[in-house]
């Protein structure tokens, strides 16, 4: 809880594979985290870490032979006369059903990840986004269109009237990633999750669009979930910030608590692999050793523990360690910290 009120979204121990002809994929492999109010939380990782696969999840659109196989995505929407709060939990119900329609999209929007292809080709911007509107709303087409161009201006884009009528690649970059927040804020949502918002945008386009996002959220005061590469983009726009592996959160605090005490091998090596203008020239960047494990060959025990520098033998590739918690917030999955669980839980 943050200040006695329960998170808007509770994902716990959160379980998607997919059962393809070669073998099994555990994408998402028991991931936890809380996303509060108003409140942005960071989902960092490397490629391949499940951190898009999760999104989807939580919007029940995970495509075939992608299937949730446990866990839950508890959505809490509204609060109560009594304190308490209206819960449904997303993965309960059919990814087709009216009223997951009527969530996704109308209470939680997605940002995708590349609005190139996410836009339809053959249909104006204009189109989708006021089919959007008209789905979850009782507008008309034409109070429909002067909503859309609305939605426009408000994310930046001059001449919204004729925009509308434009399709995406006459779109740039920038103008397409705009349009692409404006079609998810829509219909109002609260909790809007940006699934790499600014990729292959240059350094000024980003900032903009970072600046609109954080702008949006106090207007409207939605939470964020944002999915990234970027360290320095999370440091900027997080509160809370989960480090996911391999589909599992390793670690998960606030954004002051990850940056300046990480607990992880794995987030520590993040960190490390971020340039810095204090760095001598010519000197190359520290790097993880190692890559990702192929989907199909994942290691046994830690699943980081063959890249990790405080590698363990007997231990880390003997069994996977479980979630320690260190703090009100703060939780780290690793060996190293095993008995400081058991340190704080003494103490309280």
């Amino acid at each position: 809880m943050e200040n006695g009120r329960k998170p808007l979204l509770s994902v716990t121990n959160l379980q998607t594979h997919f059962f393809a002809d070669e073998g099994l994929v555990k994408a998402v492999d028991g991931a936890s985290f809380d996303i509060h109010a108003g409140k942005t939380l960071g989902i960092v990782g490397e490629s391949g870490c499940g951190k898009s696969v999760t999104a989807r999840s939580i919007l029940r659109i995970v495509e075939h032979p992608g299937k949730i196989v446990g866990g839950e995505i508890i959505l809490r929407q509204g609060e109560q006369p009594a304190g308490e709060f209206d819960e449904v939990d997303l993965t309960k119900l059919n990814p087709n059903s009216r009223e997951m329609r009527a969530i996704r999209g109308g209470v939680i929007s997605l940002i995708f990840q590349e609005p190139m292809t996410s836009f339809s080709p053959v249909h104006t911007i204009g189109n989708q986004i006021i089919e959007v509107i008209r789905l979850h709303s009782t507008l008309d087409k034409k109070a429909a269109r002067a909503r859309a161009a609305e939605l426009l201006s408000q994310v930046g884009i001059s001449r919204p009237d004729e925009r509308l009528d434009e399709y995406s690649f006459q779109l740039s970059g920038g103008l397409r990633q705009r349009a692409m927040i404006a079609m998810a804020l829509a219909c109002d949502p609260v909790l809007l999750i940006a699934d790499e918002p600014t990729t292959a945008l240059d350094v000024t386009t980003q900032a903009q669009i970072l600046e609109l996002l954080r702008e949006l959220q106090e207007q409207n005061h939605m939470a964020i979930m944002l999915i990234t590469h970027n360290l320095g983009v999370v440091a900027e726009m997080a509160d809370d910030v989960a480090v996911m592996y391999l589909g599992q959160v390793v670690e998960q605090g606030t954004v002051d608590e990850i940056f300046y005490e990480p607990k992880h091998p794995y987030t520590k090596a993040l960190l490390r692999s971020i340039p810095s203008i204090y760095a001598p020239s010519r000197v190359k960047l520290p790097t993880i050793e190692g890559g990702i494990p192929h989907p199909y060959n994942r290691p046994y025990g830690c699943p980081f523990h063959p890249r990790c520098p405080s590698f363990m033998p007997g231990v880390c590739d003997a069994k996977e360690p479980q979630i320690t918690i260190l703090g009100d917030r703060r939780q780290v999955r690793c060996f190293l910290y095993e008995e400081d669980e058991a340190r704080w839980k003494a103490t309280v």
